[in-house]
């Protein structure tokens, strides 16, 4: 029966020729269902990017229930908000852990988040399945991360500028927090390996709405490109004051690594059409696979609503934390991981394999540009998934990050 489910649920491609552990789940879970954790901000100023996220997550474990559940069980969600503050986070992954019993949870946005987390995570030796990008030099033996690393997203963002945009300066512009300040210093260091010229560098405030001052100065800077690593609503700001000063997508391109197409729906398509993203997923993303999973997110919670890389790779997460419960026969965390390694997945954006040195994913790298719908048209493409290396230990431009 567990083998079985475990290709129904989980899509797989490997793992489902049967396995030597036959633990059952009565030892972690009790009962006729399994608790997981979804943490996510339902407010302030990231509630913008991650309440859909939640639904993803939650059509996820729908799909699961649908299908018989985990071991037999139904998943039943334990929800909470983390509110847009890092100690809150810190604060309801502990309930979840102790007092709801979750056999994992799935949640954060912001580096800061999940910063806050993971000693929690770490010392309950509880499971975290975090679905967003981020700035790499990290990897808990209690976190899978779902979302891209640096060679997955960044990298290829700036070597796409540098060939095929022929940039030669930018200008770099983020919120005022770890994940920005953490990028931004990535990129420096290659850029000044390959001869780009980093012309300013400015951060705002979390949830900031004020940027005449920082738009004045890229302004007079003249970069080529400016690489903005801004999270939540305050893209929307950002980007109606970059137009306002004239400064549209035909006279400055923007390359952002935290704006998709949920981003898009409250900046305006007409505010950013034009510009550059980039990620792992758009909706447009081809394939079968994502077919149905946009079709699904859709019917369930609206044809208006759109699709991008955290909701899907927050979908995706669920997917294969119960393709790995299935193929461990248990929910214990540390037959859970063990089962995870070189688990392989039929994704909406295309083949993904859990990588069982770092729990992070092969992922493909892909450039976009905002049309005048609101979705993202892929631009460029890697060749193939990409193995994540977050510490970025085969670029020697990054020693000493």
């Amino acid at each position: 029966m567990a083998t079985g489910l475990l290709c129904a649920v989980g899509m797989f491609a490997t793992g489902c020729a049967g396995d030597d552990d036959t633990t059952t789940a009565s030892s972690t879970s009790g009962g006729n269902t399994i608790k997981v954790g979804v943490l996510h901000s339902l407010s302030g100023t990231m509630a913008i990017s991650e309440v859909s996220v939640k639904d993803s997550e939650l059509l996820a474990m729908e799909e699961i229930n649908a299908k018989g559940g985990v071991l037999g069980k139904k998943l039943e969600p334990v929800i909470e908000d983390g509110a847009s503050d890092w100690p809150t986070f810190a604060e309801k992954a502990q309930k979840l852990i102790s007092q709801d019993k979750v056999a994992a949870t799935f949640g954060g946005w912001t580096s800061a988040s999940r910063k806050a987390m993971l000693p929690v995570f770490e010392r309950n030796k509880s499971l975290l399945y975090y679905p967003v990008q981020y700035e790499g030099l990290e990897a808990s033996p209690y976190i899978f991360y779902t979302g891209a690393t640096t060679n997955q997203q960044i990298i290829p963002a700036l070597e796409y500028l540098k060939e095929q945009k022929k940039t030669k300066t930018i200008y770099l512009v983020g919120s005022d927090y770890v994940f920005p300040r953490t990028a931004n210093k990535e990129i420096k260091a290659w850029a000044k390996a390959n001869g780009m010229k980093v012309l300013g560098e400015e951060y705002a405030p979390l949830g900031s709405t004020e940027f005449s001052t920082i738009v004045n100065k890229v302004k007079a800077a003249k970069p080529d490109a400016i690489f903005n690593t801004l999270n939540g609503d305050s893209n929307v700001a950002f980007f109606k004051q970059l137009e306002g000063a004239g400064l549209p997508s035909s006279k400055l391109p923007v390359v952002s690594v935290s704006v998709a197409e949920d981003e898009v729906r409250g900046i305006g398509a007409s505010k950013v059409k034009g510009q550059l993203v980039a990620w792992n997923y758009y909706q447009t993303t081809k394939g079968a696979t994502n077919d149905a999973f946009v079709k699904a997110y859709k019917a369930k919670y609206g044809q208006k609503r759109v699709t991008d890389d955290p909701i899907e790779a927050g979908y995706v997460g669920v997917k294969l934390w119960a393709a790995a419960v299935e193929k461990a026969g248990s929910t214990d965390p540390e037959k859970v991981k063990a089962a995870s390694k070189g688990l392989t997945m039929d994704a909406p954006e295309g083949k993904v394999t859990i990588d069982g040195e770092n729990q992070h994913i092969y992922k493909t790298a892909r450039i976009g540009v905002i049309n005048d719908k609101g979705l993202i048209d892929t631009v460029w493409e890697s060749k193939g998934p990409i193995k994540p290396d977050p510490f970025l230990k085969t670029y020697p431009w990054a020693e000493g990050l």
